[in-house]
C-alpha cells in the first residue's frame, strides 16, 4: 500500500472529515448570515474569523476538561479560575519594569517566558488545589474548585494587590481595571512596531495588506485571521498531545480510575498520584487558554473570568461528549457558531427584515399580549435582549440533550484499552499479510 493510500485511509471517515464538516458546515451558515445582512466580503470575511476564533479558544479550553473530566472523572468548576491564573502570571512576568504614567509594574521578561511561567503557576495552584480536594466525593470536588475559582478572580479583583512589592519588585494586577496584556507578536510580522501600527508597516505586510485590500478585506481582519490560524495550529497540537495521553498507559489508567476507582486501586494503581497529575496537567493547559484567548484582547481584567466561562466550557463538552476529544472540539465549534453568536445574528436579521418597533418593558407584558393572538411584542422582547435569550435557549439543549443523548454527540463511541487494533483483519488484509510473509491460516497453507 502506497503512503498516499495509507494517508487517504486514514482520513476517509474519521474525526477529522467530522471536524471539518462542522466547520464549513458553520461557514456556510454564517455566509448565508451575512448575505441577508448586507454584509460585504470584507465583512463576511470578519465574520467568518470571529466564529472560527471563538470556535477554537472554546475548543482549547474544552480540551484541557475532557482529560480532567472526561478521562480521569474529575468534575472541576473553577477552569476560569486556572485560566485567570495563567493569563495574569503571564501579564505580570512581561510587563514593563518602568511602566509609563498609570501602568502597572512587572518583570519585563520575554513572552515566552511569561507564557511558560504562567502555565507553571496555573499547574502549581492546581495542585494545591488537588492535593486535598481529591479526597472528597465529585460533588465536594466540584464546589472545592468554584470556590478556589472566586477566590483566585476575587483576588485579582482586590485593591491591596492593585501594586504590591514582592522582595523589594514591585508588581501588581491592576485591581478591576486589570492589567495590560503584551503586545500581539502576529503584529510584528506586518508593523514595524506591533506596539504602533501607525508607524509603519514590514515589506510582507506591504504585500500581504495590499492583495487583501484589493479583495475589500481591511488590514485589522488580516492580522486578527493570522492570529486566528495560530489558535487553530494550537487546537491540533492539543488534541495531538490529549489523544497521545489518551492511548497511553497513563490514560488507560485513567480510564480506569474514571470507570471505578477502588478496581484500579486494588490493581495496585496509586490512583491519587495519577489524579493529582492530571489535574496539574489539565490546569497547565486551562493556564495556556486562557493566555491565547483574554491575553490577545489588549487588556485582562477580572470580568473576562466570571463563573459563566466555566458553564460555557461545560456545555461544549456535554454537547461534543465527555471522554471524546474530537467530542471537544466539535462541541466548542457547535457551541460558539450556534448557541453564542448566533442568537445575536438571528436577532439582527429578524431586526433588518421585520419592523417591531420597541420590545414591552417586562416580559409579563409581553406575554400577555399572546392572549390577543399577536406574537410581536413577545417577538420583540426577546430580540431586546438577546444575551437572555440565549440562556433560555442554553437551557433547552442541555435538557434535551440530558434527555435524549445523555453522553454527548460523540460520547456514545467506545474507546479500546489497547493502543493499536485488535479487530480482526478482513479477508483482503490476510491476504496482504500472507503476501508479505505474514502468517498464514490452516486454508492457505
Amino acid at each position: 500500500m502506497s503512503a498516499v493510500e495509507g494517508l487517504r485511509r486514514r482520513l476517509s471517515g474519521t474525526d477529522t472529515t467530522l471536524v471539518l464538516g462542522v466547520v464549513f458546515g458553520l461557514y456556510a451558515l454564517y455566509i448565508v448570515f451575512g448575505w441577508m445582512l448586507g454584509l460585504s466580503v470584507g465583512g463576511i470575511v470578519s465574520t467568518l474569523q470571529q466564529v472560527t476564533f471563538l470556535a477554537a479558544v472554546y475548543a482549547l479550553v474544552a480540551l484541557a476538561l475532557n482529560l480532567q473530566w472526561g478521562y480521569a472523572g474529575l468534575f472541576n468548576i473553577g477552569v476560569a479560575g486556572f485560566m485567570a491564573v495563567g493569563a495574569y502570571t503571564m501579564a505580570m512576568l512581561t510587563a514593563p519594569v518602568n511602566p509609563e504614567v498609570g501602568g502597572i509594574p512587572g518583570l519585563g521578561l520575554p513572552l515566552w517566558v511569561g507564557i511558560v511561567g504562567g502555565m507553571l503557576a496555573a499547574a502549581l495552584v492546581g495542585a494545591v488545589a488537588a492535593l486535598p480536594a481529591l479526597r472528597l466525593r465529585a460533588d465536594y470536588l466540584a464546589i472545592v474548585t468554584l470556590a478556589l475559582s472566586e477566590i483566585i478572580r476575587l483576588i485579582y479583583n482586590s485593591t491591596p494587590v492593585q501594586t504590591f512589592s514582592l522582595g523589594g519588585v514591585e508588581l501588581g494586577t491592576g485591581g478591576a481595571r486589570g492589567i495590560q496584556a503584551p503586545t500581539n507578536p502576529v503584529g510584528a510580522l506586518y508593523y514595524t512596531d506591533p506596539a504602533s501600527p501607525g508607524a509603519g508597516t514590514t515589506a510582507l505586510g506591504d504585500a500581504v495588506f495590499g492583495f487583501f485590500s484589493g479583495l475589500g478585506i481591511g488590514d485589522t481582519t488580516v492580522v486578527d485571521s493570522t492570529y486566528t490560524l495560530v489558535l487553530v495550529l494550537f487546537v491540533v497540537a492539543f488534541y495531538l498531545l490529549l489523544s497521545r495521553v489518551g492511548n497511553s498507559p497513563f490514560g488507560r489508567v485513567l480510564k480506569a480510575i474514571r470507570e471505578d476507582e477502588l478496581v484500579a486501586n486494588a490493581l495496585g494503581k496509586n490512583t491519587r498520584r495519577f489524579k493529582v497529575k492530571t489535574f496539574m496537567l489539565g490546569c497547565a493547559l486551562m493556564g495556556l487558554a486562557g493566555i491565547l484567548w483574554q491575553g490577545s484582547q489588549g487588556r485582562i481584567t477580572p470580568a473576562q473570568f466570571l463563573p459563566i466561562v466555566t458553564f460555557y466550557v461545560f456545555t461544549a463538552v456535554i454537547i461534543g461528549g465527555s471522554g471524546s476529544n474530537t467530542g471537544s472540539v466539535i462541541g466548542g465549534a457547535l457551541f460558539a457558531g450556534l448557541l453564542f453568536l448566533g442568537p445575536t445574528y438571528v436577532g439582527r436579521i429578524v431586526g433588518n427584515f421585520f419592523d417591531l418597533g420597541s420590545g414591552p418593558n417586562t416580559f409579563t407584558a409581553a406575554v400577555g399580549a399572546l392572549g390577543t393572538l399577536d406574537p410581536e411584542p413577545v417577538v420583540a422582547y426577546a430580540l431586546s435582549d438577546i444575551a437572555s435569550l440565549r440562556f433560555v435557549l442554553l437551557g433547552v439543549v442541555l435538557v434535551y440533550l440530558m434527555q435524549n443523548r445523555p453522553d454527548g454527540l460523540l460520547g456514545h463511541r467506545t474507546e479500546p484499552a489497547a493502543a493499536v487494533s485488535l479487530a480482526r483483519p478482513s479477508s483482503d488484509e490476510s491476504t496482504a499479510a500472507r503476501a508479505d510473509g505474514g502468517p498464514r491460516t490452516e486454508e492457505g497453507r
